[in-house]
């Protein structure tokens, strides 16, 4: 009964579990877009990398590397990627717990560096952050079989430009940038 009901074309949500109480029908959300905007955090080891020198942070569930199969983890909620999502949305202004997470990604917090999938400065701090504006959308059939990536984006511009710790640990702006 339960998959003829979730086939039907008069579905009838929750219907078979509805009298034990077990679950409501709340939902955050009415409907998800296809296409969503996402921060890149980026650091660098030496300033005088230059632009090929920075590395990205991987997050655990949201969306990063476009070849990066999505993750599930229900039923766990990871926080900081939901929040990372929400900033996307706003000036990184609007969202001081951001420039504190990057405060602490110079630092090299062990802690913070737990919260993520992979941190490519996990044995030193890098010598700055910066955070990039990308627009997602989930490849088509044929763009995951032709290039193997479950993403495509494209640059959608500076969220927050990079971020070093001056000499009092506080966060500064880049020379120059």
């Amino acid at each position: 009964r339960p998959v003829l009901n979730l086939i039907s074309p008069r579905q009838l949500m929750n219907f078979s579990f509805d009298p034990f109480h077990l679950v409501n029908t709340y939902g955050a959300f009415g409907s998800v877009t296809k296409e969503r905007y996402e921060i890149v955090v980026e650091g660098i080891a030496e300033l005088e990398e230059g632009e090929a020198g920075w590395k990205e942070y991987e997050f655990k569930g949201k969306p990063g590397d476009p070849r990066a199969v999505p993750r599930q983890y229900a039923p766990y909620h990871l926080r900081l990627d939901w929040l990372m999502w929400f900033a996307a949305m706003e000036s990184p202004f609007r969202h001081q717990w951001f420039i504190a997470f990057l405060v602490k990604l110079l630092q090299g917090d062990r802690a913070t560096s737990r919260l993520l999938r992979h941190d490519p400065f996990r044995d030193h701090p890098p010598a700055a952050v910066r955070a990039n504006l990308y627009r997602y959308r989930f490849s088509s059939w044929s763009e995951l079989r032709r290039d193997g990536a479950w993403w495509t984006r494209a640059p959608a511009g500076e969220y927050l430009p990079a971020l070093v710790l001056d000499k009092d640990g506080n966060p500064a702006r880049l020379a120059g940038e």
